[in-house]
């Protein structure tokens, strides 16, 4: 049983980044369309909504994952440097869309913006896909809710 546990995790680190991905997709077509998406919100919503849920999932990716990573796997310390410089480009790349946002800056400006955090977005989870998901399936996290670990979509 504790196994089959364990396992999840590395299943919800993927689920979480699917949500993600997911999220940016209605911001896209919110903005877009010029009209809300699914419910009555107005399109720049489902934007502010995808970079909050973002920003969620770093925190609880820095603030817990990657110490219990290092705590088992140190050899994974370069890894784990480089997610974390990610999330500090993804978070200034966040910031600038949040401004444009704000300042009401045309549909093309705002995607621009997007864009470039879909860019980096999508690279960064296949990397840390690819080096992470097979540690975490042996990592025990008794207890911990996974919107803790892996942000508001987990």
């Amino acid at each position: 049983m504790e196994s089959a546990r364990v396992v999840a995790w590395g299943r919800q680190l993927r689920r979480a980044h699917e949500r993600l991905a997911d999220a940016l997709v209605s911001a896209r077509e919110s903005i877009e369309s010029g009209a809300p998406v699914a419910v009555p919100l107005p399109p720049l919503t489902y934007c502010s909504a995808f970079c909050t849920a973002l920003d969620g999932h770093h925190r609880g990716e820095g603030s817990m994952l990657f110490p219990r990573v290092l705590e088992r796997h140190p050899e994974l310390a370069e890894v784990v440097d480089n997610l974390s410089r990610d999330h500090t480009m993804i978070g200034h790349l966040l910031g600038d869309l949040r401004q444009s946002i704000d300042r009401g800056d045309p549909p093309d400006v705002v995607l621009r913006h997007l864009d470039g955090v879909e860019a980096v977005m999508t690279t960064h989870f296949r990397y840390e896909e690819k080096r992470l998901l097979g540690v975490l399936d042996g990592l025990s996290w008794d207890g911990v809710d996974p919107t803790e670990v892996f942000g508001p979509l987990a």
